[in-house]
């Protein structure tokens, strides 16, 4: 289900989207749960038990990708959801499970992330709407084409009757494969920081003009690239990445006049992670100055450090635990919806072994052995929750 063929790319509500809400629907409701789509496009089916206390679990991952993705990011977060919603059907569970296919995490699309989430979580702001994707075309107008109303949109907020929200995910890094690990609870989620910058020179023939005399946006940008990689190795828990860059006019033999890149700065320090962008921002403008530049910068994403409900992250440990597993808790080195939602209601994760410590690449993979520790602990947590009900 993919937007190319020899690969797997799924943006937010591009046509594939509408073939994984067919799939995932065929399953829901043969589990027996009310299925709908709402304004934010996410997919969400509830199981509703005839002894329901009123209250409701949330869980889910999200379905987009980014381009040449793996097979498992996200995608195993819903699957495995839905396995819970059996395994609550099983043990008679006395409260209702809400499984929740997020439409938009990766932020490929329109360059910002967590659209399907803040709107469950209520934080989708308006002024969004107007973003443009690649196409030029705006986020209502896809919003509406995939026949959805905007207007609508704080109807995707969650109610106050969720217990809260737990995401399975898997590690997407190499510290549990390097521990032998199969599962962990996951204690929180770095903050970051996502901008875009543009460095603009002046283009000009690139045999013609002296070294000296050069006002080389792309040089510019590489030099400054290169003040982002010293600062993150020398700040202890720091990672910051410019992972997209655009010249112009692209030609072999014209000096780039502007250059675009993104930056991506992430801690589980906030004072840290924002001193550091400030300091890049600097940076930037004093290497701008000395070529002979003009540098702006513009934010799309300042998401601080999340914690995790202690409580239901209790809960997780102990099941694991109880599996015949180390109750390994670690930081979560990648933002996920769950950092959107803990903002909401009471969240948690539990992350499975990434093999390699790969993903965001075709060669992602998970382990069997590790999914179905993620079913066994899952089993424990659903029935420790429903104690409580006792």
């Amino acid at each position: 289900m993919s937007e190319e063929p020899d690969r797997t790319t799924r943006r937010f509500l591009t046509p594939p989207v509408r073939q994984v809400h067919a799939h995932l629907r065929e399953r829901m409701e043969t589990l027996g749960m009310a299925v709908r789509v709402d304004a934010a496009g996410n997919l969400r089916g509830v199981w509703q038990p005839a002894n329901a206390a009123g209250k409701r679990l949330l869980t889910g991952s999200h379905i987009d990708t980014v381009p040449d993705a793996g097979a498992y990011d996200g995608v195993l977060g819903v699957v495995l959801a839905l396995e819970w919603v059996e395994l609550a059907r099983e043990s008679k569970a006395p409260y209702a499970v809400e499984v929740i296919a997020f439409s938009e995490e990766e932020g490929v699309r329109f360059g910002v992330p967590f659209l399907g989430s803040r709107a469950v979580a209520g934080r989708f702001d308006t002024s969004l709407l107007t973003l443009k994707d690649g196409d030029g075309r705006s986020l209502e107008d896809v919003l509406r084409g995939f026949d959805l109303d905007p207007q609508q949109m704080s109807e995707a907020e969650v109610k106050d009757d969720a217990i809260g929200f737990v995401e399975v995910h898997i590690e997407q890094g190499p510290v549990l494969e390097a521990e032998e690990l199969s599962v962990a609870a996951v204690t929180g989620v770095v903050g970051q920081s996502r901008l875009a910058l543009e460095f603009a020179g002046q283009a000009n023939h690139a045999g013609t003009t002296p070294m000296k005399l050069r006002h080389d946006a792309l040089a510019g940008a590489a030099e400054w690239i290169g003040a982002v990689e010293r600062l993150a190795l020398q700040t202890d828990g720091l990672v910051a990445t410019v992972g997209k860059i655009a010249a112009s006019p692209n030609a072999g033999n014209v000096i780039a006049g502007t250059a675009r890149l993104t930056l991506d700065v992430r801690h589980a320090h906030d004072a840290i992670r924002l001193g550091s962008v400030e300091e890049l921002i600097e940076s930037a403008n004093g290497i701008a100055a000395r070529r002979g530049l003009a540098v702006q910068s513009t934010k799309s994403l300042d998401q601080p450090a999340v914690s995790m409900d202690e409580r239901l992250t209790a809960f997780l440990t102990e099941s694991i635990v109880a599996e015949g597993h180390p109750g390994k808790q670690m930081f979560s080195g990648a933002g996920h919806d769950a950092m959107v939602m803990a903002a909401r209601v009471p969240t948690a994760m539990l992350f499975l072994r990434s093999p390699g410590g790969v993903s965001h690449n075709p060669a992602e993979t998970v382990r069997i052995e590790d999914a179905e520790a993620a079913l066994h602990v899952g089993r424990r947590f659903l029935e420790r929750l429903a104690a409580e009900f006792r």
